[in-house]
């Protein structure tokens, strides 16, 4: 019993060993960008998560919204995942009622949907944004949300 023991765990350690598909990205690689001014209204910080060849496959960014901040008007290709992780905001579809996002709330927005998505106009908020790539794109990127969208209800 010792030896099948021994032996089940020197097979462990030889498998651990040799593992060479797992690459990390420690904290703080990437640095914060800001939102380009042509996909975002308002102050957004962007910490892009990525190790190893995964932006291939998709597009994964905490984004930190100021309040009243937001992104314009876009689509993905194979559908956004977005998690909230802090604070109060909005995703709205387009021709739909903006819909209020907070603190623990989990997002999809199908492929092909126009929307945007941001903090309230009072309270900051971020999310953990998840898209993935098709033909070499995760988002297209549409016109800016105006003012007078962004406060309809």
């Amino acid at each position: 019993m010792k030896n099948t023991l021994v032996a089940a765990g020197a097979s462990l350690l030889v498998g651990a060993a040799t593992a060479q598909g797992i690459q990390i990205a420690p904290a703080g690689t990437t640095p914060t960008i800001l939102g380009a001014a042509q996909n975002f209204s308002g102050h957004a910080a962007v910490d892009i998560q990525s190790a190893g060849n995964s932006r291939k496959h998709g597009s994964v960014g905490m984004v930190a919204f100021a309040p009243g901040a937001r992104t314009a008007w876009h689509t993905h290709p194979v559908g956004q995942l977005l998690i909230v992780t802090d604070g109060k905001g909005w995703v709205q579809e387009d021709g739909q009622p903006r819909r209020e996002i907070k603190a623990g709330d989990v997002v999809w927005i199908e492929a092909g949907v126009k929307h945007w998505h941001g903090a309230a106009q009072a309270n900051g908020m971020r999310h953990l944004a998840i898209a993935y790539v098709k033909d070499g794109q995760s988002a297209d990127w549409k016109e800016l949300v105006s003012d007078a969208q962004y406060d309809a209800r």
